[in-house]
């Protein structure tokens, strides 16, 4: 009967250390994974806090660890962008962590204000978003940012692959005549239908699957700059 106590006690403990690492705001977690005990704990809650394969490749090249107080600082303003980025409509946003273990934040917008099938033309409303959006990136020049399009499984491999980047194109292109400095986007990646987030056998499964996602992480002036503070 100890021993059952004990398990229990033990289990209990260790859901909520999860919980409250998954709970922790941007802030809080831009600190604990810019030190060094932070970053050895970073592989054990990293797929809580969203680290998956694709943000792990995503940030810039700095070659040096991230201080926790630079991480602290750089982690509040993702929560500001984050914050406005989730008040437009039709974009869902998640924070992550980047390849320097420090806050960045993928943006999502799902085929309801992007593209129908088979097509890479922004229609009205997803052009309404994006100027939105882009207010968001004019005023935090330092963040830079990735494009990936993305496509549902209708047609063969090639077209899904030109139609994919032509659609990360024509976001990335819509932000640049919105203000947004071409300098600040550092890549428009094409992706196919490799990386579904729905079973592309329904048609709400594929219409998920037609989207764009970009990645705001910090850039080497934004880390130089947060270190100086």
């Amino acid at each position: 009967m100890r021993h059952s106590n004990i398990f229990a006690v033990l289990l209990l403990s260790t859901g909520l250390v999860l919980q409250g690492c998954s709970s922790l705001n941007n802030t809080a977690k831009g600190g604990l994974f810019g030190s060094g005990a932070g970053a050895a704990l970073g592989a054990g809650v990293g797929v809580l806090i969203g680290k998956d394969a694709k943000s792990a490749a995503i940030g810039a090249a700095i070659g040096t660890a991230v201080g926790a107080t630079t991480g602290a600082i750089i982690g509040k303003q993702m929560d500001k962008a984050a914050e406005k980025a989730a008040a437009i409509e039709g974009a869902k946003v998640e924070g992550i962590t980047d390849a320097n273990n420090l806050q960045a934040v993928r943006v999502t917008f799902d085929s309801g204000i992007l593209f129908a099938t088979g097509k890479s033309a922004l229609n009205a409303t997803s052009k309404d978003a994006l100027t939105k959006f882009s207010k968001i990136l004019i005023d935090n020049p330092t963040m830079d940012v990735v494009v990936y399009g993305h496509t549902d499984n209708t047609g063969s491999l090639a077209v899904n692959q030109k139609l994919s980047k032509e659609r990360a194109q024509a976001v990335a292109d819509f932000l640049i005549s919105k203000g947004v400095t071409a300098s600040q986007i550092k890549d428009v990646v094409g992706k196919d239908f490799s990386e579904p987030i729905a079973d592309n056998s329904t048609k709400a499964g594929q219409a998920a699957n037609r989207r764009v996602e970009v990645y705001l992480y910090a850039s080497e002036a934004m880390i130089k700059e947060a270190e100086s503070k």
